[in-house]
């Protein structure tokens, strides 16, 4: 099929508007969040899962690669199309489709690929639950699907990444035939259309719904976390417990809809602020909730004092906008803002990074949003912790701290209601900041090198020490992450004129010499290399190399070939 007549027919599936094949309208959607770009022929929406269907089956008679997209918001570009395929690629956005069936007894749900983290909260919160991710990309329009896709991991320390048994998805077999396989364990009928029109119409009863085994979440995630011996990262995007068909399939598979858990959302909950100049102290923290606390915190989110400052300064737009206006017009600024880059970038004579300049401008004629308190705990201590415990938990936590106070370098407060929203707030902040800052200070920093890691659980050496000649070679590193899961965001900001891609080389080879994963949560996508057996596993979910070509830096040739 020629490239004009697989135009026509996605027309006419979904509709001319529906259609984006010039670079101005595409260019939002072929340009990642934060890394990644490339050429698309056309963005397709599709209104239905049935329309997702008959795209999906015209983009493999054309033999185009296919992207399945929703909000892009990844971080490593997994979503987003790569230079240098043997093929032409399609996008499928996917967020006009964002149904979500609450399930009865409110213990599960039906996520169409489109929903957002965010929508679910939402539609839980009258049933007094709450889904596996509730802060972080949640707030910025991540979907479901995205997170299963990716076995996105997350602040809350018992939920381990977002996994499923129970999925309804699209397979491009060896023959390179498209074929609809159901394993939402609900019974829908037969063919592709009855399936999926059944599904998006919400036309089966409950005892069409099967009571299963199969999991719906990490439910072990749990104990496996609070094992402090043991000689393996807690969780990671290639960890092989987690790899299940549409759970960490990357893209390879075209999902359409899954089966998760829900969760009892806390009645009550306590939120202390915890500094200390010792990493070994907050290691201490560490082993000693996870062995010997009854029940585990809901959050423990780790700052250094360099990410501190620099989220307080160049993610106050982030903070203003959520503060003032809540976290639903986050996917509509950052949307906005990515067309007004995408615009600007065509005029010559504006100069580079016009919008994130013009952004930080404004945010900067409003005070600091952090409270001064956490400013003097800031100056005073290089590592800080936010914990936040169950109700329950008080007396016990308060006890916890005191006796680990008694031997280290270690001091706390409880946070008032508004200490612990700032707090949050400014957590929240520190990725965007740390692009925000590369993007002004462009003639300063080459890049960035941001790296998602996964320490061994038994490594009490938590804090990087890098060799002097990589130090000179950097502005600054930026520390924050999941402290109880070992998970830390590590960005470096490289000092310009430094080959970035080197320093990134010598930064993963520390890290391996340590024993610890990367990804952790974000998945490959085109940042990293897939290790052989998660390489594997896409090769197998996906044998014709038909979606999301590329990604983990495997070959972008159809059937892998070199």
């Amino acid at each position: 099929m020629s490239h004009q007549l697989l135009i026509l027919s996605l027309k006419k599936i979904v509709g001319a508007r529906y259609v984006l094949t010039s670079e101005r309208a595409t260019a939002p959607f072929r340009k990642a969040f934060r890394e990644g770009q490339g050429p698309a022929l056309a963005v397709v929406k599709p209104a239905s899962l049935w329309q997702q269907w008959q795209i999906l089956e015209a983009c493999v008679k054309a033999n185009v690669i296919v992207i399945m997209q929703a909000a892009n918001t990844g971080l490593t570009g997994g979503s987003t199309p790569t230079e240098g395929c043997d093929r032409d690629t399609v996008i499928i956005n996917t967020t006009r489709i964002k149904d979500i069936h609450v399930l009865v007894p409110q213990q599960q749900i039906v996520a169409f690929p489109g929903a957002s983290l965010f929508s679910l909260e939402k539609a839980l919160a009258p049933y007094g639950r709450v889904p596996h991710s509730v802060i972080g990309s949640s707030c910025i329009g991540a979907s479901i699907v995205g997170g299963i896709c990716n076995n996105s991991g997350g602040a809350l320390v018992e939920r381990g990444p977002a996994y499923t048994e129970l999925a309804l998805y699209a397979q491009v077999n060896k023959d390179g035939n498209l074929e609809l396989v159901n394993e939402l364990d609900i019974e829908l009928g037969d063919t592709p259309q009855e399936i999926l029109s059944n599904l998006q119409d919400k036309r089966y009863l409950a005892e069409d719904i099967k009571s299963t085994g199969k999991l719906a979440s990490d439910r072990d995630y749990a104990d496996w976390v609070r094992k402090t011996s043991d000689d393996s990262p807690a969780r990671f995007n290639a960890d092989p417990r987690r790899l299940h068909q549409a759970s960490g399939c990357a893209g390879k598979l075209a999902v359409f809809a899954v089966r998760v858990d829900t969760f009892v959302k806390n009645e009550q909950e306590h939120t202390f602020y915890l500094g200390t100049n010792s990493p070994q102290a907050l290691q201490t923290v560490r082993t000693t909730l996870l062995k010997r606390s009854t029940s585990l915190p809901v959050y423990a989110e780790y700052l250094h004092r360099d990410i501190f400052n620099l989220a307080d300064n160049y993610g106050r737009d982030t903070v203003l906008m959520i503060k003032y206006f809540g976290t639903k017009w986050l996917p509509k600024f950052f949307n906005v803002k990515r067309q007004l880059d995408s615009l600007c970038r065509k005029i010559s004579w504006l100069p580079q990074s016009f919008i994130d300049k013009m952004v930080y401008k404004i945010a900067s004629l409003f005070p600091s949003q952090t409270p001064e308190k956490l400013h003097q705990w800031n100056k005073q201590y290089e590592h800080q912790l936010i914990l936040t415990i169950k109700g329950h938990l008080l007396e016990e936590t308060q006890g916890l701290l005191a006796s680990i106070k008694q031997q280290n370098d270690l001091e706390y407060f409880l946070c008032n209601e508004t200490d612990a929203k700032a707090a949050y707030l400014l957590r929240f902040a520190a990725a965007g900041a740390a692009v925000q800052y590369a993007s002004i200070n462009h003639q300063q920093v080459e890049s960035i090198v941001a790296l998602d890691i996964a320490l061994k659980r038994n490594d009490s050496d938590w804090f990087e020490s890098l060799p002097e000649e990589l130090n000179n070679k950097l502005l600054n590193k930026l520390y924050y992450g999941h402290f109880l899961c070992h998970v830390f965001h590590q960005d470096y900001l490289v000092r310009k004129g430094e080959d970035a891609k080197a320093i990134k080389q010598s930064l993963l080879a520390l890290l391996e010499k340590r024993g610890a994963e990367y990804p952790a949560e974000h998945n490959v996508g085109h940042h990293y290399v897939a290790k052989p057996a998660l390489a594997n596993n896409y090769q197998q979910l996906d044998p014709t190399n038909a979606l999301n070509a590329g990604i983990g830096g495997m070959s972008k040739k159809q059937h892998y070939k070199e």
